[in-house]
């Protein structure tokens, strides 16, 4: 799959076929999604709530079991009996609620847990908590603090840090930014983005944010009534407002301005507020 720098790769690492996933009162979530995704990509999966997204997005981890159709996750069937050992080693997922996943009572304990259930032994897992604490931005100094009696944004550092320290080549992280100031969100997503950029991690996120998309994801993924609408760069899927329609998904601002001002010569595929000065510029 081709398009913008960092969107082309060879390296295939999920594969997705016929997937149908129904819950157990028989409400059918997904159906018959085939989709791949590559090393090295920043995924944003967007759409209304309820369209299917989060669900897909634990259906990829494991989580969830597909009703039809199979997910191979660098080669591992998620399906198969006795995989999740393997599979938490190859994907991550850190959900919404950062409390959701915290539960020892201390912050090197908690990121210790997970390498710990692999039977590593001490050197090795203080080895990992280290790593994966400073990759994160979790001082030592804070090991022994309770991970509850800390802010939202450090609470899903630590969350991160606790998948970090299964080394996973993909991380799934449902809404990044909910609940949190600007500030906090952007300190986020440049953490995300670090991670995609200069340590390799294929990044998906879940996301109703439509400018943090603009700002960092290579490809998106729009999703509706439970199928995949449409999959192509930002630019691509942000360029077409009626698809978007469907799926009750508005572009950023900046983008929906452009569009607004194409018979001034401006295009539909701005994504940001440089691009529109760059064309503005151009004009005079």
């Amino acid at each position: 799959m081709e398009s913008e720098a960092g969107f082309l790769s060879t390296d295939k690492i999920i594969e997705v076929k016929g997937l149908t996933y129904c819950y157990s009162d028989g409400t059918k979530a997904l159906e018959d999604i085939n989709i791949d995704f590559y090393k090295g990509q920043f995924i944003a999966f967007i759409g209304q709530n309820g369209c299917g997204k989060t669900t897909f997005s634990k259906c990829l981890n494991g989580i969830f079991k597909p009703t039809e159709g199979k997910i191979l996750v660098n080669g591992l069937d998620t399906a198969l009996p006795r995989i999740n050992k393997q599979l938490v080693e190859n994907i991550g997922y850190v959900f919404q609620n950062p409390d959701h996943q915290l539960f020892n009572n201390s912050v090197y304990d908690e990121i210790a847990y997970a390498p710990r259930n692999l039977k590593l032994n001490e050197e090795q897992v203080r080895e990992r908590v280290l790593v994966a604490s400073k990759i994160s931005g979790v001082s030592e100094g804070l090991f022994e603090e309770h991970p509850f009696f800390l802010v939202k944004g450090l609470r899903q550092r630590i969350a991160i840090a606790s998948i970090l320290s299964l080394k996973p080549r993909v991380i799934i992280v449902d809404e990044p930014t909910t609940g949190q100031d600007y500030k906090q969100s952007i300190e986020v997503m440049e953490f995300l983005k670090m991670l995609n950029e200069e340590l390799g991690h294929t990044i998906i996120i879940v996301t109703h944010e439509m400018d943090i998309v603009a700002q960092y994801a290579k490809r998106v993924v729009v999703m509706n009534d439970g199928k995949v609408l449409t999959d192509g760069t930002v630019k691509e899927v942000f360029a077409n407002p009626e698809l978007l329609e469907q799926a009750n998904v508005k572009p950023p601002q900046i983008t929906r301005l452009a569009q607004a001002l194409k018979s001034y010569g401006f295009k539909n595929n701005v994504i940001s507020f440089d691009e529109m000065c760059e064309q503005w510029e151009s004009r005079v």
